[in-house]
């Protein structure tokens, strides 16, 4: 009988594990039942076929409708085509070669129905024919009809039929053969589920779901199996989480409650607009938890424009209050310095402590980079280590060890998914004595931390309203099949210009690379060619549009006579801020400029963002860059210029964020392309994740039961000792490297 942890060797033979762990990286009884199928067919329906994506290796169920084998001029010699269907739409499968054709030609024929593997291409037929998917040389293994009638005939039809992720070499009807050799061996130990959780929850036993997700008799007891395997990964996840926050509870951090009379009480006075109803509300959440004696953790996600820089500042004020220090970690210099003359201007007196005007209770604002002068830092130096910078502003250079603080009570964290935990934990520890309380900030929450929200790890606050006067921003496609779009993109950027009004334009990159192609893009609209589709559904990609290629045409060509300044990040920070000081005055029409001018730049003036090949950007990206117009009371334009063809992930993803402005609704549309990242490591999104079945955007309400009932039992019983075959499983999913990511997060 086999064990979870029992090596695979053992049970399938030392060359199919071997070929197990080298293509799919499993190694144990355990990993196999957990290499979940991704999806189930029936005998009696076939693939839809329509939505392959190019790059996907697949498995299909299809029919064979047509097969047809011909000489080619070349080597091999012979191509078979086969063509199969879901009745709806066609995929070909080619076969090149006498040797390689054999078994196909013998085996399939029209009306046979078959399990196909292989990846999906796509074949651009020259002289611009219609593009055709297709498998070459796929693995296939026929699916024989029923001679039997009736209900027999009914039955077999409906048998559901498992499709596992697999690889070259290793087709899902081979995964299916191991996982039924190994299935009727498996002896499971104690339920690691609590008894009362299993009947209060009516969920089935952990070895029934086994059975039931990889050979399910019927949809019902499928989805009884799912839902078993799911709690298992929500509940799981959820005791790791209550342990973590119950801990976290008990450690040591100071309170720094509001003080009447201070630095917060005349900020508040002194400033020219009202906060938010949604600003006032957070605010006191923040406030209530800097008052309290363990550290707030808190996320504080709020849309592009809806102030929350004017509530972390409030937040800043409190501790600074106190006697305390607040730190604000900036992902870019551009940020940091825009950061440092935001918060000094919406200060004013209050930030001029020892200069003449300065206020009586006023304090002093530092800015540390890692490429100011030796002055400018050995001043900023010594007033964050002295105490005299109440609020110290400043890049990854804050993280240095020469960075000392006087008694550093609140971190801040910008961008929260720019940095590292690694990162986060090293400003943090220079608190000395406890923890300082953390606030971080989002405008479109990435995957990892929508489902550290989700799973409770954060206590958030939400900021829904944006301030009044706010401005419209409107956001187009412009793509390769309407060319007259790209040239209307310029005359927009003219007319603008022509009003006194500013212009973006944002290139991926800032220059020519070793071993790409020199000179303008194809993008530009007047050459042919350009990009074959999206890179990520696997087809080949021109070099993207660079910041120094694009300059000369429109210097010379696009827009000639337009002030025009370049901010990238290999300029010397004074170049930056000087750039960035004349496009703020009104002195350039338009900043050509990589992504530093991804967060936080902000120009009321400037009325059109332009992105170049917006299809290499992600979501969370354009709808920032979109952020940085619309900024006053003048509307905002963004146009997404785009040779992605219609139909890939890339313009479903453009189309979506031009569809919106909602920050939220584009997080979960980045959640479902990117999925969450792994919740309990360093992953921020994609593949490397410790959940398998478990989806945030479909599964919040059984995340929510599950954290209720982890909350109550580790309330109950912290140290799980009197529930052991749970404390084995957490266990497992704690290696040591994820213990010490959750201690450091």
């Amino acid at each position: 009988m086999a064990k979870l942890d029992e090596p695979l060797r053992n049970l399938l033979g030392a060359r199919t594990a071997k070929v197990l762990a080298s293509g799919l990286d499993l190694h144990t009884v355990g990993d196999l039942l957990h290499h979940y199928p991704r999806r189930y067919a029936k005998r009696g329906e076939l693939t839809d076929l329509d939505g392959l994506r190019e790059g996907e290796y697949v498995t299909v169920l299809a029919e064979v409708t047509k097969v047809q084998g011909r000489t080619i001029p070349r080597p091999p010699g012979y191509l078979l085509e086969v063509t199969v269907s879901d009745g709806h739409g066609d995929l070909k499968l080619t076969f090149f070669g006498r040797k390689g054709s054999y078994r196909a030609e013998r085996e399939l024929s029209p009306g046979t129905r078959g399990l196909f593997s292989g990846k999906v291409t796509v074949y651009r037929p020259r002289g611009g024919g219609r593009p055709q998917r297709q498998l070459t040389h796929p693995e296939f293994r026929t699916v024989a009809p029923s001679a039997a009638a009736g209900e027999m005939a009914r039955e077999f039809a409906e048998e559901i039929i498992p499709i596992y992720p697999a690889t070259r070499g290793l087709e899902s009807w081979k995964i299916e053969e191991c996982v039924q050799i190994v299935l009727p061996q498996l002896e499971l130990g104690p339920d690691p589920m609590p008894e009362a959780t299993l009947r209060r929850h009516g969920l089935i036993g952990l070895e029934e779901a086994y059975r039931g997700i990889h050979k399910p008799r019927d949809w019902a007891e499928l989805e009884r199996a799912r839902r078993r395997l799911k709690w298992d990964e929500a509940f799981v996840l959820q005791v790791a989480l209550a342990q973590r926050r119950l801990a976290a509870s008990a450690l040591p951090a100071k309170a720094w409650p509001r003080v009447e009379g201070g630095l917060l009480d005349a900020f508040d006075a002194a400033l020219p607009f009202s906060l938010t109803e949604g600003q006032r509300r957070v605010g006191t959440e923040i406030a209530e938890d800097l008052s309290v004696k363990h550290p707030m953790h808190r996320l504080l996600q709020g849309d592009v424009g809806a102030g929350k820089t004017v509530v972390a500042l409030r937040a800043m004020l409190q501790v600074v209050d106190g006697g305390g220090q607040a730190a604000l970690l900036a992902p870019t210099e551009v940020l940091a310095q825009q950061h440092y003359r935001s918060i000094t201007e919406m200060l004013g007196p209050l930030a001029q402590a020892g200069q003449i005007g300065g206020a009586e209770q006023a304090t002093r604002v530092a800015l540390i980079t890692g490429s100011q002068g030796a002055k400018a830092r050995r001043q900023a130096l010594l007033d964050a280590a002295s105490g005299q910078a109440g609020i110290v502003v400043g890049t990854h250079a804050l993280l240095e060890d020469q960075v000392q603080f006087a008694d550093l009570g609140l971190v801040v964290i910008d961008e929260q998914h720019r940095f590292g935990v690694e990162q986060r934990d090293a400003l943090r520890a220079k608190a000395g004595d406890g923890r300082p309380h953390v606030l971080v900030m989002t405008a479109t929450p990435i995957p990892r931390t929508v489902a550290m929200t989700v799973f409770g790890d954060l206590e958030v606050s939400t900021l829904a309203q944006l301030p009044a006067g706010r401005a419209e921003i409107k956001t187009y496609v412009v793509p390769p099949e309407r060319p007259k779009f790209l040239a209307r993109t310029w005359e927009r950027i003219r007319e603008e210009a022509a009003q006194g009004r500013q212009t973006y334009i944002v290139c991926p990159r800032i220059g020519a690379q070793e071993g790409e192609e020199e000179g303008a893009p194809a993008l530009l609209g007047d050459e042919p060619g350009g990009a074959l589709g999206d890179e990520e559904d696997g087809a080949r990609r021109r070099a993207p549009i660079a910041v120094l290629d694009l300059l000369p045409r429109l210097e010379e060509e696009l827009l000639p006579g337009l002030r025009i300044g370049v901010l990238h990040g290999k300029l010397p920070p004074e170049d930056k801020d000087a750039v960035m000081r004349r496009f703020a005055a009104g002195e350039l029409d338009v900043l050509l400029a990589t992504t530093v001018i991804e967060v936080g730049v902000n120009v009321p003036n400037a009325t059109v963002m332009v992105i170049m090949d917006a299809d290499r950007f992600g979501v969370s990206q354009l709808h920032q860059l979109r952020g940085r117009v619309g900024r006053g009371t003048l509307p905002g334009l963004c146009l997404l210029v785009t040779d992605a063809e219609p139909g890939g992930r890339a313009r479903e993803r453009l189309d979506a964020v031009a569809s919106t402005t909602d920050g939220f609704a584009l997080s979960r549309l980045d959640l479902e392309q990117r999925r969450e990242g792994d919740v309990l490591g360093a992953a921020q999104a994609g593949r490397a994740s410790s959940l398998r079945l478990l989806t945030l955007l479909q599964d919040e309400e059984l995340i929510r039961l599950a954290r209720e009932e982890a909350t109550a039992l580790v309330d109950a019983d912290p140290e799980l000792a009197d529930n052991p075959a749970l404390a084995a499983e957490l266990a497992v999913l704690l290696d040591e490297e994820r213990v010490g990511f959750l201690e450091k997060a």
